[in-house]
């Protein structure tokens, strides 16, 4: 049984941030890394590889790993506070964009761009004009697109970077965090093994929600429920929407549907990208990918509807998955539909989806009827919106449209933190998108930093 300072469980960008800060200063730590996933250079998805249908690998390498899901993401980091998290309810406005601008310096120094997007103000102006003639909010934001393929290449760099300067275990499911006398003092891997740290830094990403929450009821932590965000990913010519994606990149539009009064909002665009399969235990949903370098002729972006739950519900996580399911079910995986085949209510087929104009970047989908699984309450909402937004870019709410589902964010319970991201343990932190604080890149990196730095004082 070895001894450690710090234990960090999960090597997404929460845990890679939180151990470049520790070494940063020569700190003389001993820490210990555990991810349930491979290392960055065993993460090969059969699909992007071989072209081949998902094989179910446990666990997925699109979701699981060094790097965490963002290793495999369009690579979006978000140099703003105004969204992908809610770090500023925890940290001042002025100091959380101080720590985004500083883990982007980090990105850079391990090979990111220094290209952003979102600086014409006058462009931007008239976009935001034009939503909001359509009962639209535009939120403006600038944006660095790091590409898929360049965020392995930064995830290998930091990897290697911190290989001789801490221990990293891949493959390693953590089971249970150990405390005694109200501290933290270690985990329990699944195959039994027990590690033991003065400090447990707990980072599972969005992977890792569903055991989070349980290791949180089994403590006795004080949580509550965040949001699900269900809904599909659409599909359209990367021509429709240029004129803003070559402007802010990632258009972020908040709308109140007139029917539910539920936000709902575009998320993860990825110009002339292409749509992806997340496999998330066996449970298939939709996602995308842009790359760099290679481009496609199609754009695609997520329409998410967000939902809050109320007394007595307690299980917005399993409900998203209930609706997941329902699509795989039906569909052996995601569906696929032509927006004309589900206002006419119909169900796609491979042959009316070779007769639209929009060539599908997922071949893995399998053409299907959506209303089947979507609540109505989500459906339509939805269709409000793809009708909101074809205002601004005319052809969005077209017959040809391609709706992929069901995109569902896997939101964690989000436990009570201190502005330093301490649990009511004792030396048990949690932050970055397992903990319900983040939703993105930029933030989680930041929770990570936040928690090194407070462990380094501590600590001297």
């Amino acid at each position: 049984m070895k001894l450690y300072d710090v234990i960090i469980v999960g090597g997404g960008p929460a845990g890679l941030f939180a151990s470049l800060e520790l070494v940063k200063e020569n700190s003389g730590l001993n820490i210990l890394l555990l991810e349930k996933g491979r290392d960055i250079r065993g993460r090969i998805c059969p699909i992007s590889q071989y072209g081949s249908k998902c094989a179910n690998c446990k666990p997925c390498s699109i979701t699981c790993g060094i790097g965490g899901a963002g290793a495999f993401s369009d690579g979006k980091l978000t140099l703003t506070s105004d969204y992908g998290g809610v770090l500023d309810e925890y940290i001042p406005k002025s100091q959380l964009d101080e720590l985004i601008n500083y883990v982007d310096s980090v990105y850079v120094k391990f090979g990111g761009t220094r290209e952003v997007h979102g600086t014409d103000k006058e462009k931007i102006r008239d976009i935001e004009r034009r939503a909001a003639a359509a009962d639209l909010k535009l939120i403006p934001a600038i944006i660095k697109h790091l590409g898929t393929e360049k965020c392995y290449d930064i995830i290998k760099n930091i990897e290697d970077f911190l290989i001789d300067k801490i221990e990293i275990k891949t493959k390693k499911m953590v089971k249970e965090i150990l405390t005694e006398n109200g501290k933290a003092c270690g985990v329990v891997t699944e195959d039994g093994e027990k590690y033991l740290a003065k400090f447990v830094v707990v980072v599972p990403g969005r992977e890792g929600a569903d055991w989070f929450k349980r290791e949180s009821e089994r403590l006795s932590l004080e949580t509550k429920n965040n949001a699900v965000d269900v809904g599909v990913r659409v599909e359209i010519p990367a021509v429709v929407m240029e004129d803003i994606t070559d402007v802010v990149y990632e258009s972020k539009f908040i709308y109140y549907s007139k029917s539910f009064d539920d936000r709902v909002r575009t998320f993860c665009m990825n110009p002339y990208g292409k749509v992806v399969v997340e496999n998330n235990e066996g449970l298939k949903t939709v996602n995308g990918h842009s790359y760099k370098d290679i481009k496609t002729d199609n754009t695609n972006f997520a329409i998410l509807v967000s939902k809050e739950f109320t007394e007595p519900f307690k299980e917005p996580i399993a409900y998203g998955k209930y609706i997941a399911s329902l699509a795989n079910m039906l569909g052996d995986g995601v569906i696929v539909q032509r927006l004309g085949d589900l206002l006419s209510g119909r169900r796609s087929t491979p042959e009316r989806l070779k007769r639209g104009l929009v060539e599908p970047t997922l071949k893995d989908a399998t053409p299907g009827d959506l209303s089947l699984v979507l609540p109505y309450r989500f459906l339509q909402s939805i269709i409000e919106m793809l009708k909101a937004l074809d205002k601004v870019s005319p052809g969005i709410y077209s017959k040809h449209t391609l709706l992929y589902g069901v995109e569902v964010k896997f939101y964690s319970s989000r436990v009570k933190l201190t502005n330093k991201f301490e649990t009511q343990i004792e030396n048990l932190f949690a932050a970055g998108d397992g903990a319900g604080i983040t939703r993105g890149l930029a933030q989680a990196s930041v929770s990570g930093v936040v928690v090194a730095r407070e462990i380094l004082n501590r600590v001297k």
